[in-house]
């Protein structure tokens, strides 16, 4: 019922970008936000930054350490960012993985090991790289003070790497995503490109133990919320890599599976309560995006969106039933015990027992407010942390208009 997109900047313009998103929006049937990518650095994108948050409605800005030579951002970079976002109270997100390494590790695969299909796309970015990347950004987030929400966390070592940062006190969040925690990384060897190729996606799809680490960290709370990071291309499009796997377009579906998925993982499971898994799909987004309680709570004065979920209803997951025009699903076969049979959007049933009935354009863009709950408390913290650094080197903190 409340879709947040990643909008990316047009030849690295943060505002052209947006607009292009709200052209592309205009339509939508669901109530909507944006996050904004930063995939460059310079005065200009700083300045944006600013006038999106402060005109726009934006709150999250996300940074990639991944995808050398196209999206990828540096060290002094990801500085710039985080102290940029601490200043606007917006909440920096990283896509965790080395770069660097990863492009080294695709050659290796590539010209010394002689593999091109989809499995060295998961052998050429293992999952120290996106653990590297993790605690590398934790770090430099606590350097600045600044808050950090890690999207995507798909292995075990990342979310270790969260787990230690919370454990000192870090103002981290950690998200994963539905393929993290249904799917292994077998699925890569098939020997079928199609099959294969279709659960190409980055930081790659982990072995069944680390993905059973990540779902146990969900349901403890080392991670707080599950998204989908749905980037979907037909089996045409990624084709494209069918002679080597670094051309294959990164991405799998998961918008219409993520509550299905989530439920016959957690629920069914017993790994987590009924309202957990409210709050690791719903409430807890909500909150750290700082339209809570608008959104994910049913109360007095929210918004009326809600969806009524029949806990006994089997299904199937198929390409041939979904609703996208993808004419593949990486859940293909997947049998759930629970379905949601009613949606309700704005107060309107916009789906009821398998019909659809919405209106072109009568979802909403909703503005997102700086300075949500990641940020309370934030700048007693660094006060704190500055004044005992001064203590601590002996130094005194001098008025300059006194010399």
């Amino acid at each position: 019922t409340f879709h947040i997109d990643f909008a990316l900047p047009v030849d690295h313009d943060l505002m052209a970008g947006y607009e292009e998103w709200r052209r592309k929006s205009k339509d939508s049937v669901m109530d909507y936000g944006f996050h904004m990518a930063v995939t460059s650095w310079s005065d200009k994108v700083k300045k944006d930054m600013e006038t999106l948050v402060r005109s726009h409605g934006i709150n999250s800005f996300k940074f990639f350490m991944a995808y050398k030579g196209a999206l990828m951002v540096t060290d002094t970079e990801l500085l710039q960012g985080f102290s940029q976002c601490k200043e606007l109270g917006a909440i920096p997100q990283v896509h965790a993985e080395n770069g660097d390494a990863v492009a080294h590790g695709q050659d290796y695969v590539v010209n010394s090991l002689g593999v091109t299909g989809p499995e060295g796309h998961a052998m050429s970015r293992p999952e120290v790289l996106e653990a590297e990347a993790t605690s590398r950004a934790i770090r430099l987030a606590e350097f600045v003070g600044s808050p950090l929400y890690v999207v995507h966390v798909m292995g075990k070592q990342p979310a270790e790497e969260i787990a230690r940062a919370r454990f000192r006190g870090s103002r981290i969040i950690g998200e994963t995503v539905t393929s993290a925690i249904s799917l292994n990384e077998s699925v890569l060897w098939n020997s079928n490109f199609t099959e294969a190729a279709k659960y190409v996606m980055s930081p790659p799809i982990r072995s069944a133990e680390s993905g059973a680490a990540v779902k146990a960290a969900l349901a403890g709370g080392i991670l707080q919320l599950l998204g989908t990071d749905h980037a979907v291309f037909n089996s045409t499009q990624k084709k494209a890599g069918i002679r080597d796997f670094r051309a294959i377009p990164n991405g799998v579906n998961g918008i219409e599976e993520r509550m299905h998925v989530a439920w016959e993982e957690l629920v069914n499971s017993g790994a987590m309560s009924p309202m957990d898994f409210v709050r690791v799909t719903s409430t807890e987004a909500a909150k750290i995006f700082n339209i809570f309680p608008q959104k994910g709570t049913i109360a007095r004065n929210s918004d009326a969106d809600i969806i009524i979920f029949d806990p006994k209803v089997r299904h199937t997951l198929r390409a041939a039933s979904h609703h996208s025009r993808m004419d593949t699903n990486v859940y293909e076969g997947k049998t759930i015990t629970g379905k949601v049979v009613t949606t309700i959007s704005q107060g309107r049933i916009v789906w009821n027992n398998g019909k659809l009935n919405v209106r072109r354009g009568a979802g909403r863009f909703i503005p997102l407010e700086p300075f949500g709950s990641m940020y309370h408390g934030v700048h007693k913290r660094n006060l704190h942390d500055g004044e005992s650094l001064s203590k601590q080197s002996g130094s005194t903190v001098h008025d300059i208009s006194e010399l």
